[in-house]
């Protein structure tokens, strides 16, 4: 049962010693490499000095010419704010934020080339930094493209890229624009310095990942060759803050997503004249089916990625009755000492609704649709139920089951949404296959870079792989075996996660300059020594 496997990987904390990268000692001896041991290196000029006071390496080639305020990750990011790149199901509008950006790669004398898409002004931007070995590319992926607003929920301009309160406000500020900010300017300031790095790095801002035909799978069938590499970095793992909302608690890499699928709640009922209310109202039954769901939850499931990940969070936390309950749960030896101890982790963790999620197979109520004129019962109505399953944990077609069980008696119909002309049964065992996905393997040069890159950004955090509770656009890359791996590099009290999709989304100011340091420190281990 996943419930009582150990994790195979010790939790470790910020810094761990790591193994040596088999990829880097299998390059060849760069120029620069030779001279050093040769005792030549010492004619070479003396390096700059990172972010934090580390000393950098000295560059071969010339520092470049870099605008200041694209060294700014907070200027870069109000730049990209200003972009309306909303994608409300079809894909979004991306060419103009692309644009802006390939000026920005242009000016830094770093090759970038635009992908359009069938859909106009949709597109891909794809930047490639030219290492000097052989060693398989590093690729950096961040979407462009941003979930719709409702402006009139707003307190600033969504778009305005506004700063109160220490905050900065807008569509896209955590999800994922700020990332990309801080994922460029970071590159960005190696190459101001002279910077080189031992491989290629690709940095890729795609389009249509948050829903659009024309995303990361769609590019990986067009376009694979351009964004062929070794090793991927999304978004994804959460930097979380202790009670007091400020001091780093916790710094998590994701190497795995929940499950995503869809079900459908259909109720039919008598169409009539509004006149006349009748006992077979659809949307009526509907309303009674959706009320009777809504108080239940799935059972809580352990993994060994969640446990790593709990275990952690006991390790991080300075609130003792919330480690405590932690320890119960990860100790529980039966379903219900289980579920009594997860629900006590939930009210007394700072992040509830993200933990609560990290337990079970969640099931969100987001789309209804039913009637068309004011005069009119209608004899249907349906609402979308947006589910994440847990890999390893409670499989789709088990949840499935369990929601038409409890649904039975309710005169409503459980769809599972699957792809267009597919079966149900083809539905489930596509699901089963993604279900059944390993983890991307923490033994990478880059998972061992961002581990470095927390212990010296964040020393008194404890740094921990993780599941991430959403989804990413991965899957092209980690279908293929290739390691993926999340982070969105700044501390979020809760209610910043709380925006992430929602309204007034914002990051601190400081943090986002204590990410573009985190970001900084984990490309420096790719630099060419």
């Amino acid at each position: 049962m996943p419930d009582s496997v150990q994790p195979a990987n010790a939790v470790r904390p910020a810094g761990p010693v790591q193994p040596a990268d088999p990829a880097r000692s299998a390059d060849p001896v760069s120029r620069r490499t030779f001279l050093h041991r040769t005792g030549a290196g010492a004619v070479l000029l003396a390096g700059g000095v990172l972010a934090g006071g580390t000393a950098a390496a000295a560059p071969l080639t010339r520092a470049r010419r870099i605008a200041s305020a694209d060294l700014d990750s907070m200027a870069l990011l109000k730049k990209m704010l200003a972009f309306d790149t909303q994608n409300h199901g079809e894909g979004g509008i991306t060419r103009p934020h692309a644009e802006m950006l390939k000026a920005v790669w242009d000016s830094a004398n770093v090759s970038s080339e635009i992908i359009p898409t069938p859909k106009k002004d949709n597109v891909h931007l794809i930047a490639r930094i030219e290492g000097t070995t052989s060693a398989a590319p590093l690729l950096l992926l961040g979407h462009s493209d941003v979930v719709p607003v409702e402006r009139a929920k707003w307190t600033v301009d969504p778009f305005a890229g506004v700063v109160k309160d220490g905050e900065i406000y807008g569509r896209g500020a955590l999800d994922m624009k700020g990332a990309n900010a801080a994922f460029v300017s970071a590159l960005l300031r190696h190459l101001n310095e002279g910077g080189r790095f031992e491989r290629d790095i690709i940095v890729l801002t795609d389009t249509d990942e948050e829903a659009g035909p024309h995303g990361s799978r769609w590019l990986a069938e067009h376009h694979w060759d351009k964004i062929n590499a070794g090793m991927v970095l999304t978004e994804g793992g959460w930097f979380l803050a202790q009670k007091d909302r400020a001091t780093p608690m916790l710094i998590t890499v994701t190497r795995q997503d929940k499950v995503y699928f869809n079900l459908d709640l259909v109720a039919d009922g008598t169409a009539t004249h509004s006149s006349k209310p009748n006992p077979d109202s659809a949307i009526a039954k509907l309303s009674r089916a959706v009320a009777h769901l809504d108080t239940w939850l799935a059972p809580v499931t352990l993994t060994p990625v969640t446990r790593e990940y709990f275990t952690a969070l006991a390790r991080a936390t300075g609130d003792a009755p919330f480690r405590r309950a932690i320890e119960l749960m990860l100790a529980a030896r039966s379903r219900p000492a289980r579920e009594r101890a997860a629900a006590l982790v939930v009210k007394r963790s700072s992040y509830p609704w993200l933990h609560r999620a990290l337990l079970r197979t969640t099931h969100a109520f987001v789309i209804e649709d039913a009637g068309y004129k004011e005069n009119v019962i209608p004899s249907t109505a349906t609402l979308r139920v947006n589910c994440r399953g847990v890999p390893g944990g409670q499989r789709p077609r088990d949840f499935l089951a369990d929601v038409r069980g409890r649904l039975k008696d309710k005169d409503v119909t459980v769809k599972l949404v699957g792809d267009p002309g597919e079966s149900e049964e083809d539905a489930l065992k596509r699901l089963d296959e993604t279900f059944a996905k390993p983890p991307s393997s923490i033994d990478s040069p880059l998972y061992q870079a961002i581990g470095d890159a927390a212990a010296k950004t964040y020393p008194g955090a404890v740094f921990a792989p993780a599941l991430f509770e959403a989804g990413t656009s991965l899957a092209p890359w980690t279908s293929r075996g290739v390691p993926g791996y999340g982070v969105y590099p700044y501390v979020l009290d809760n209610d910043q996660l709380i925006g992430m999709h929602g309204n007034d989304e914002r990051i601190a100011v400081a943090a986002l300059k204590q990410g573009t340091d985190f970001m900084y420190r984990l490309f420096d281990r790719f630099r060419e020594r």
